[in-house]
């Protein structure tokens, strides 16, 4: 069987990466695995002839990302154009270990990471943007949509949201330990992987939260 399947994304000239080839990765399975446990992205796009990248949250529908904010936000009034939209890089990344080697240019890091390249556009549709945010909050705490007030009609005119079609994607992975030249492993240096994972603390409740409000199974699962 090829490396590239009917379910895979299709490689271009910007999801291939220029070194470690080995690590890129194009099946849906794992590039759906990176985006689903987590929650933070990075929005890359061009404002004035200058980059600007911006954190903030997203959500995944199917094929398809979908990234909130203010309707007065450079950035969604731009992909408010019914045409071109805007031209947008979006990346997730997740810090799996630290790789510590012999030497200082084999130090490295076990991550997992997506870049989606693509054409962003606003969500016009009432509808389609009730589901983006519901799926921006399961995104960051599965099953609270259900658990919450949904956005009334004041709210949904004040957020803005845009859709990002999972077309042009990749995802790259380093897992192991480092990589020391063979001349390198008998330094008296340690070498070795600081695993890195993230760490939820005990919830507190909020000041006026009434009593008798059991803090919901979803969010002791995390």
């Amino acid at each position: 069987m090829s490396a590239t399947t009917v379910a895979d994304y299709e490689p271009t000239d910007r999801t291939v990466p220029s070194r470690a080839r080995q690590r890129a990765r194009y099946d849906r399975e794992t590039v759906h695995s990176i985006l689903d446990q987590a929650y933070l992205c990075h929005l890359g796009f061009v404002r004035d002839g200058a980059p600007v990248v911006l954190p903030t949250l997203y959500g995944r529908v199917g094929e398809t990302l979908y990234v909130h904010g203010s309707t007065g936000s450079r950035p969604l009034l731009a992909a408010g154009k019914a045409d071109p939209g805007l031209a947008v890089c979006l990346t997730v990344t997740h810090v799996d270990g630290l790789v510590l080697a012999k030497s200082a240019f084999h130090h490295s890091m076990n991550y997992r990471s997506v870049v989606v390249h693509g054409t962003a556009y606003q969500v016009t549709d009432e509808e389609e943007c009730r589901i983006a945010l519901d799926a921006l909050v399961d995104q960051v705490v599965p099953g609270r949509s259900a658990d919450s007030r949904p956005a009334n009609a004041k709210e949904l005119a004040a957020t803005a949201v845009i859709r990002l079609d999972l077309n042009e994607v990749s995802a790259k992975v380093r897992t192991g330990g480092p990589n020391d030249d063979a001349e390198d492993l008998d330094l008296p240096f340690w070498s070795g992987v600081v695993p890195v994972a993230p760490a939820y603390g005990t919830p507190v409740p909020a000041a006026g939260l009434a009593p008798g409000i059991a803090l919901p199974d979803y969010i002791t699962a995390l």
